[in-house]
C-alpha cells in the first residue's frame, strides 16, 4: 500500500484554495467598475439645482413683474415708436425677457413658493427699483412718434438700471446657481442696452 505524505495533501489543498480565491477576486475586481458608477451617478447630480435661499425667492418674485412691465413698454413701441433703432431694441427686449419670466415662474413653482401678485407696481409686497408708476405708463401709452421714442428711452434706462441693481443683489447674496447665472446675464445684457439707449437718446435730442 502506497501512502501520500501528509505535506503533499496540505500543499495541494492550499493551492486549490489560492486558485479559487484568485478567481473570486478576479470576478469581484472586474465587476467593480460596473457597479460603482451606477451607485455614484445619482448622488453626484441630485442636489445642486435644488438649493435656494430667501434672496433667490425675492429675486424671482420681484424680477417677474419688473420684466412684465418692460415687456409691456416694449409692446407699446411696436405701434408708437418712430425711430427704427428704438423699434428694434424694443423687440429685442421683449424677446429676451418673455422667456426669462417663464423660467423664473418655473423656479418659484419648483421651490413651492408663491408667484407674485398685486399687479406690476409691487412683487409680493417688495418695492422694486426702476419700476414705472401707473401715471408713467399712461404717459408713455399716450405718446407717439419722436415724443414716444424719447420717453421710452428715458423710462427704459431707469427701468434697466433698477433691474441691474436687483441682479447684483442676487449675485452677491443668492444661493441658487441658475438664479445667480440669470442675474449675471441680466446685468451684462441690460448694461449694454443702457449704453445703447443713451447713445440713441443723445442722437434724438
Amino acid at each position: 500500500m502506497i501512502t501520500k505524505p501528509a505535506g503533499v495533501s496540505l500543499v495541494t489543498g492550499a493551492l486549490l484554495l489560492a486558485a479559487c480565491g484568485s478567481m473570486t477576486a478576479g470576478r469581484s475586481a472586474s465587476a467593480l467598475p460596473n457597479i460603482v458608477p451606477a451607485v455614484a451617478t445619482p448622488t453626484t447630480s441630485a442636489q445642486p439645482g435644488a438649493a435656494f435661499n430667501d434672496t433667490d425667492v425675492m429675486f424671482a418674485q420681484m424680477m417677474i413683474p419688473h420684466h412684465q412691465q418692460a415687456v409691456e413698454m416694449a409692446e407699446l413701441a411696436e405701434t408708437r415708436a418712430s425711430d427704427k433703432e428704438v423699434k428694434e431694441l424694443a423687440a429685442k427686449i421683449k424677446a429676451a425677457q418673455d422667456p426669462e419670466i417663464q423660467t423664473m415662474k418655473g423656479w418659484l413653482t419648483g421651490w413651492g413658493k408663491p408667484l407674485p401678485s398685486g399687479g406690476m407696481d409691487q412683487g409680493m409686497g417688495h418695492d422694486m427699483p426702476g419700476m414705472m408708476s401707473a401715471a408713467d405708463m399712461k404717459k408713455l401709452e399716450d405718446a407717439k412718434g419722436s415724443a414716444f421714442d424719447k420717453a421710452f428711452l428715458q423710462m427704459m434706462i431707469a427701468h434697466h438700471k433698477g433691474a441691474i441693481t436687483m441682479a447684483r443683489t442676487e449675485r452677491e447674496r443668492g444661493k441658487n446657481q441658475e438664479a445667480k447665472q440669470l442675474a449675471d446675464t441680466i446685468e451684462t445684457g441690460q448694461q449694454a442696452e443702457v449704453e445703447q439707449m443713451q447713445k440713441i437718446l443723445a442722437r434724438l435730442q
